[in-house]
């Protein structure tokens, strides 16, 4: 259906006494209006009727400027239906947001800066980061062809294909001798699958059938996660280590998150005596996903806290000593008010866990190294060994997922990755394994080759 446009003046007076003129935009017989940026302060100044360019009348000294405003704006809206026409958008209401939020953008590249800057001002930033990753690698793609922008028209599955082949190109930045991971490939390809899945449905800056990842996809690879076993696990507890050391305060770490079922670095970091309750549990809500969580503490876990635990010690601190209280974002102590940080806050305690995660990571791995542990030890695994121990001691995967904090119980079977294999184990072994017969296997073997009336005969004479 076509769309018209027509002035008419909003009958209700704003506090300054003037009349706005309203643009009203019509499709299908259904309105939507929305204010213009002239305003008069008669409403006989307005003439509803009036053709092209007379909408204000000469009685009113400003009316040639005012006019020619309005034309401007009656202009863009018809370019803006134009341009939403073309990709079958153009509605009343979509009309009507394009014109209250101004220039309608072509640019990918312009819209993906945009939504990441909106990310970095709500404070999410981990996100920021990733996504600030994402236009850097892009824009860096685009300069290598010589193509200073790209537009919604030029995302297509032959783009992706190449933007993938030049990702591949990339070093890695920790590691610069080695290429992008596939892992971290994927990861970029979600931010830009998310981006357009966002332009089409929230700001419907192109249609739904031209989503280039409707034809292509790109899949990263199976990792394998590194975890200790019991006997690792023991390997470290048997350490001996001089109280009051780094090292003997980052097996405190590791183990305390083991044995509260894997609770991340940035929580543990985090966590305050508010935490502990007088029942003796563990309770916090998760930085990542904002779940709460409420977990008995075993014994080894209690005993570790003992070590931190001082009579002077208030609510509100710290329980590890690893962040510093008299920090301006030590003053949030809820989820709630750490997600209302100011942006430079978030940042600044987000750096300190970093560092501080980092600083346990390094001094890890020298624990590994005095147990003659040959795996690259860090926090995380901690996570890690806490699900395989689980799995060694019969714990199911529901139960686990509960334990892991996991949305779904899919989410915890790909976690486990492949460290699940009992089940296969146990197959395995008893394809191959040799008959060996007991004295009653060779009972049963030799009555199954018996008629009713031998067995008969036989109880018989074992009854006599």
């Amino acid at each position: 259906m076509a769309v018209t446009f027509n002035f008419e003046l909003n009958n209700r007076a704003s506090k300054n006494k003037t009349y706005a003129v309203l643009l009203r935009i019509t499709q299908n017989k259904k309105h939507k209006r929305i204010k213009t940026s002239i305003s008069v302060s008669r409403k006989t100044d307005f003439n509803k009727d009036a053709k092209q360019g007379n909408w204000i009348r000469q009685r009113e000294p400003n009316y040639e400027a005012w006019n020619e405003t309005l034309a401007q704006e009656l202009e863009k809206a018809r370019k803006t239906y134009q341009e939403l026409k073309e990709d079958g958008l153009a509605t009343t209401e979509k009309i009507a947001a394009e014109m209250i939020a101004g220039e309608r953008t072509s640019s990918f590249l312009q819209y993906a800066k945009q939504r990441t800057k909106e990310i970095y001002d709500a404070g999410s930033y981990r996100n920021w980061k990733k996504y600030n990753g994402f236009c850097n690698k892009l824009e860096s793609f685009l300069k290598s062809k010589k193509a200073k922008d790209l537009t919604f028209a030029e995302l297509t599955p032959a783009f992706l294909s190449k933007f993938e082949a030049y990702m591949h190109t990339l070093h890695n930045e920790r590691e610069h001798e080695k290429k992008l991971h596939p892992n971290t490939i994927q990861v970029n390809f979600n931010i830009f699958k998310t981006l357009v899945k966002r332009a089409i449905e929230v700001e419907g800056l192109m249609k739904p059938e031209k989503n280039p990842f409707l034809s292509y996809s790109y899949k990263g690879v199976n990792t394998t996660k590194d975890k200790l076993d019991e006997a690792e696990i023991e390997k470290i507890i048997n350490l001996d280590l001089e109280a009051g050391t780094l090292l003997w305060h980052c097996r405190n770490y590791f183990l305390f998150s083991f044995y509260c079922a894997g609770i991340r670095a940035g929580d543990f970091i985090q966590l305050r005596w508010c935490n502990i309750t007088s029942d003796g549990r563990l309770r916090y809500q998760m930085g990542k996903n904002h779940k709460d969580r409420d977990l008995v503490l075993v014994e080894q876990a209690k005993n570790i806290l003992s070590y931190y635990y001082q009579e002077e010690v208030k609510t509100t601190d710290y329980i590890f000593p690893l962040l510093d209280a008299s920090e301006p974002y030590a003053k949030a102590i809820s989820q709630e008010e750490k997600d209302t940080l100011p942006t430079e806050l978030k940042i600044k305690l987000f750096n300190q866990i970093s560092s501080k995660n980092a600083l346990i990571n390094k001094y890890l791995k020298r624990l590994a190294k005095m147990a003659e542990i040959e795996k690259k030890l860090s926090f995380h695994i901690s996570r890690h060994s806490f699900a395989k121990v689980a799995k060694q001691r019969g714990t199911d995967n529901a139960k686990l997922k509960d334990l892991l904090a996991h949305s779904s119980v899919k989410i915890t079977e790909g976690y486990m990755g492949g460290f699940d294999t009992a089940e296969n184990d146990r197959a395995l072994q008893h394809i191959f394994q040799k008959e060996e017969y007991s004295s009653k296997d060779e009972l049963i073997k030799l009555l199954n080759n018996m008629s009713s009336e031998e067995i008969n005969s036989l109880i018989k004479q074992i009854k006599r």
